[in-house]
């Protein structure tokens, strides 16, 4: 999942800068002196379909950055309710006779962090029973992606008129705000292009079924670098979350117009969840900050610290068949036409259902990826379990054939 992430320089406090991965450092810097970071750069819209524990915890660390710099702005409800769970998955399941009563200052979650915060973060965190850190991290992710800025890359800019607004990027389009209260939205699938001129920026918007021709419009930005890099910017997104491939942006398109001839050159979100549905090794074990403990995985990874047995099943079913696309660029170019995570649980199963429906070259395809954890004091009949998951999903879906199956098992090992 390393394509979700990105090296940045920072400018000043507030401004990034993100480095080209498949140029010299050297080439994109002037002086000696700047601070280089690793962050997130494609926020996922649905961060339950990333598979490893390891890359949900960065972007568990990035969103409390984000949340802390005031990047990322929340109510006290939400605030207290994210601390929580950051709470669990940094230090475990609260015991009064090693937590103490005030152990909730070391997790700052905002500036001028309150009492009155802490008190009702730990009075959240008291609740919890039997949540693993990983399952603490996917419930703080599943909370913060409904935040109204939650993975929007904002640039300064003014409107024809002279009006300061911010321009918003995210994985779902363009946005437009005004006195931090969103005015305006270009989904990507209407925007026909992206451009810019001396300072300027422009979009290109897809005629709606009322209107007879496309539109255009246009903002100001504070200087020709900050119009290119906002360009950038929307390149890197409509690609990273709209394409299946990055084939297409290896050739002129008529979406990238007028100026640079930059193109961006790593995985798409599609690439990057079929490479992960792919992986057949343990899932890799690391620390939390704070904690120090072994990460008690989601995902297949090496638990430490309980006395339940899991076994991981991932098996995907693949049904090609002919679907020809109206729009002509769509019939060339690879899109991502829909994703859906469906998620199930019973008193000894965590079932994740993940859909995605792609189309390129004419052809449609759906795509199914069941994740199953189960677990148990008692021991597992492996082979029965995995027996009646293959059978569950052939009746499922008759018509779809399973291309991959794998089966990780970890016995967890009580601490001395």
């Amino acid at each position: 999942m390393l394509y979700y992430y990105g090296l940045a320089i920072w400018e000043t406090p507030t401004k990034k800068i993100w480095m080209d991965l498949t140029k010299a450092i050297r080439r994109q810097i002037h002086g000696a002196n700047y601070n280089f970071t690793f962050n997130v750069k494609f926020y996922p819209p649905d961060p339950a379909q990333l598979s490893e524990d390891i890359t949900r915890y960065f972007l568990c660390l990035q969103l409390r950055k984000d949340i802390l710099q005031g990047c990322l702005p929340c109510s006290f409800v939400t605030l207290a309710l994210l601390g929580s769970y950051a709470l669990q998955s940094e230090v475990g399941e609260y015991d009064p006779e090693v937590h103490g009563t005030e152990y909730a200052k070391d997790m700052k979650m905002a500036q001028g962090q309150t009492k009155e915060l802490e008190d009702k973060m730990m009075e959240l965190h008291h609740t919890y029973k039997s949540m693993t850190p990983a399952q603490a991290d996917l419930m703080f992710l599943e909370n913060a992606k409904k935040l109204s800025m939650y993975g929007v890359d904002i640039h300064q800019a003014k409107d024809l008129d002279g009006v300061d607004i911010m321009l918003g990027v995210c994985s779902s389009g363009l946005m437009v705000y005004k006195d931090k209260l969103r005015i305006n939205r270009f989904p990507w699938p209407k925007v026909l292009k992206v451009s810019y001129k001396r300072s300027s920026f422009f979009i290109k918007i897809r005629p709606s079924e009322l209107e007879q021709y496309e539109s255009a419009i246009g903002f100001k930005l504070p200087n020709y670098k900050a119009a290119k890099k906002l360009w950038k910017v929307c390149v890197e997104h409509h690609t990273f979350f709209r394409l299946t491939s990055t084939e297409m942006a290896t050739t002129p398109r008529k979406f990238l117009a007028l100026g640079s001839k930059f193109r961006y050159s790593g995985r798409t979100q599609a690439q990057t969840r079929q490479a992960s549905s792919l992986i057949d090794r343990p899932a890799p074990l690391f620390q939390r900050s704070s904690s120090k403990r072994n990460s008690c995985s989601l995902d297949g990874g090496t638990l430490k610290q309980s006395h339940n047995n899991y076994i991981f099943m991932t098996y995907i079913h693949r049904f090609i068949g002919d679907s020809p696309v109206d729009n002509l660029t769509e019939r060339e170019s690879g899109v991502l036409l829909s994703a859906q995570t469906i998620t199930s649980e019973t008193i000894s199963t965590t079932t994740t259902t993940q859909i995605t429906k792609t189309v390129k070259g004419g052809i449609s395809e759906t795509r199914i990826e069941k994740r199953i954890v189960i677990t148990g004091d008692t021991e597992i009949d492996h082979d029965k379990a995995l027996a009646q998951a293959i059978k569950e999903a052939k009746e499922q879906h008759p018509d779809m054939s399973v291309t991959k199956v794998v089966v990780h098992q970890e016995t967890e090992i009580a601490p001395e």
